[in-house]
């Protein structure tokens, strides 16, 4: 049965989510987030059995109380719903949403309205920061129609002021952590900020750019983002950051000339990737540096007082304004605000789906008759790739075995989460199962929290093979041999790319150890899977590669790809003439990939070891085993003990090589309030 909450929708800014007062939501850290993922309907990335959209700009939810600090008006806790994938993450703040909660907050009765504009102090619970928040309220009541326009929104609305007060120094306890305005590092001038986001700003001009490129373009510049980095990791150390290399902050920032004398052009990073439009924390950061003399984006000298500053972006602007106090070198920010509208578009009841609270429970008497319909094996990855061919070799296989027809279902995305997280919650009764591998189960589970647990939510059917991976190279990239590979990355970095699968992923954990083995730096391109990743390489977009024997075989066999060593402890019986990268000197990339077949925790053991049997009884056919062996790959049947235990021993040793390797996520995440 559907359980109701008390519901409002909002569009805020430019995000669009659903606003509850913290006392509609179930009590418990747990439970509310259960809640927020049926409300979004995050289980699938459209979203279509919740109001998310289908992106992360429509998967945020604002969560509002009466506030627990004396000073402030109400606390306002923002969380990010995953798309296609159970997760709830209150780390970051968000701005647009925030433009919603005065509104909310009058409207619920949580702070009486005055006629005209009502002011209202919101304690940011993500951030421990206070925003005053002024709401129009003619006639004692919130409204939505009026003047103003914020791009990215159709229409106009009323102007709703975000004045931000514990914005400047926050992070770092200065608003120039190094003492000065202007740094010089590496011959190039910068400005390094703490004003609400740390940033490191450069003049556009200073890198022979316009600063009005578009971000695509920008992107594409692999020296220029070289360069960024290299100048970003001076500028945290001397911010008092320290290492910064696998930290979001400082974000890199390009100014260049505004329209008028009361704008500035900026370009903002984050900090590996140029923000398609700008954050909002960003834009006070920028804002106050152009306002405030003697910085690289220093404007026309300012007096004291309010300035309406603009923020030109790749998307439009945004409309800051900035007070000033003092002249000279001791001016200095008081505050900053800036517009944003929002609207509400419908309020009632939300209906939450008995699935997102609890696991459903097999029915006793179904055991004895299984399978009794047909079997789905849920692929995490697309189609095409070595797991769904595997995949679809056993479910021929298997079901006449069963007695069942089997459908193969792939469901990529989230580097597998979405189909891991999908059987994990299925009803554990054996007629859903899914083809997990060390990607699934070991490598990803040990790089980031993920919203299943790898042995908790899964009984072990069996393992089925494994297969080693492979460094691969296009043809017409010029690097025949690691070392000539190794010597132009030394010469160049970052001048090839490599396609990884995504994060927690056997070729972006290969790749990452390779770098650090072999002292060298490559540009990544992140693919929803091998097949696409494969497919980047052979069409010579990206020049390396770590995929499996599997997936990469055919295309060796056909010259579209050079084999140049075996990321594993010994050289293939199918490749006997290509190294491994300890023989030429690049020790500790050592990955085998194999895959097992799950079913969901609670599946009765009667039905796991008729599983398992069945699966054994494939792997022993001679034709799975002449399939899988012309392909690269070996079989491994097993018991459900023994996928367990290499489940177990890899998630442990991969979890170490996080640790000690300092891996982490390519996107990590962002802190800026988008």
């Amino acid at each position: 049965m559907n359980r109701s909450i008390p519901c409002v929708l909002m569009r805020a800014g430019t995000s669009r989510g659903p606003f509850f007062l913290r006392e509609w939501l179930p009590d418990g850290d747990e439970a509310r987030d259960q809640a927020l993922i049926g409300a979004i309907g995050a289980s699938d990335p459209l979203q279509l059995d919740g109001v998310g959209g289908g992106s992360t700009l429509n998967s945020k939810v604002a969560i509002v109380s009466r506030s627990s600090r004396p000073e402030c008006d109400v606390d306002y806790l923002f969380a990010q719903v995953g798309v296609g994938h159970r997760s709830v993450d209150t780390r970051p703040n968000c701005g647009n949403m925030l433009s919603g909660v005065a509104p909310f907050a009058i409207e619920q009765g949580l702070v009486p309205a005055r006629n005209g504009t009502t002011l209202v102090r919101v304690h940011n619970v993500n951030t421990g920061s206070r925003i005053d928040v002024t709401v129009h309220t003619p006639g004692g009541r919130v409204t939505y129609e009026g003047d103003a326009r914020i791009d990215g929104v159709a229409g106009t609305a009323a102007p709703i002021l975000l004045n931000f007060l514990d914005a400047w120094g926050a992070v770092t306890g200065q608003v120039f952590p190094t003492g000065r305005r202007i740094d010089t590092i590496d011959g190039v001038e910068v400005t390094c900020i703490d004003a609400a986001m740390p940033l490191m700003i450069v003049r556009a001009s200073d890198l022979g750019l316009t600063g009005r490129e578009k971000p695509a373009a920008l992107d594409a510049n692999i020296g220029l983002l070289e360069r960024l980095e290299t100048l970003r990791l001076e500028a945290g150390r001397r911010m008092g950051l320290g290492d910064v290399s696998d930290s979001v902050v400082p974000k890199p920032v390009l100014v260049s000339a505004g329209d008028t004398d009361d704008s500035i052009t900026s370009r903002y990073f984050t900090p590996r990737k140029c923000h398609a439009s700008h954050a909002v924390t960003g834009a006070i950061g920028v804002a106050s540096a152009f306002a405030l003399p003697g910085t690289v984006a220093s404007g026309v000298a300012r007096a004291a007082g309010t300035h309406r500053l603009v923020v030109l972006h790749p998307a439009g602007q945004i409309d800051i304004e900035v007070e000033l106090k003092g002249t000279g070198d001791t001016a200095a920010v008081d505050h900053a605000a800036l517009l944003r509208t929002a609207r509400k578009i419908m309020q009632g009841e939300m209906y939450l789906p008995d699935y997102v609270f609890s696991r459903p429970q097999p029915q006793a008497a179904s055991t004895s008759r299984f399978p009794h319909k047909a079997l789905t094996i849920i692929v995490p990855t697309r189609a095409g790739g070595g797991n769904d061919t595997m995949a679809r070799i056993i479910a021929a296989k298997l079901g006449p075995l069963l007695g069942q027809e089997i459908l193969v279902d792939n469901r990529a995305g989230a580097n597998g989460a979405i189909a891991s997280e999908y059987v994990a919650r299925a009803t554990p009764d054996g007629h859903t199962l899914m083809f997990g591998y060390v990607g699934t189960h070991a490598m990803n589970p040990a790089l980031q929290k993920l919203a299943y647990d790898p042995a908790a939510d899964f009984e072990p059917v069996g393992l089925v093979g494994s297969s080693s991976t492979l460094m691969v190279a296009h043809p017409d990239a010029g690097i025949p041999q690691v070392q000539q590979l190794i010597e132009r990355l030394k010469t160049t970095p970052r001048s090839l790319s490599y396609a990884s699968a995504g994060d927690g992923t056997p070729p972006h954990f290969a790749a990452e150890l390779f770098q650090l083995s072999s002292g060298t730096s490559m540009a990544s391109t992140t693919c929803e899977g091998a097949a696409p990743a494969i497919a980047e390489t052979v069409q010579g977009r990206s020049q390396i590669m770590f995929p499996s024997l599997f997936t990469a075989y055919p295309f060796i066999r056909a010259a579209q790809l050079w084999a140049l060593a075996v990321a594993g402890s010994k050289r293939l019986a199918a490749l006997p003439d290509v190294p491994t990268l300890s023989e030429l000197g690049v020790t500790g990339v050592d990955v085998v990939q194999w895959y097992g077949l799950f079913a969901p925790a609670g599946t009765p053991a009667a039905v796991v070891s008729h599983l398992n049997q069945a699966l054994n009884e494939v792997l022993a056919d001679p034709d799975v085993v002449r399939r899988f062996e012309s392909q690269g790959a070996l079989v491994e049947p097993g018991s459900p003990d023994a996928l367990a235990l290499r489940m177990k021993s890899d998630l442990a040793r991969w979890r170490e090589v996080v640790r000690q390797a300092g891996i982490a996520p390519k996107e990590q995440r962002q802190f800026a309030l988008d």
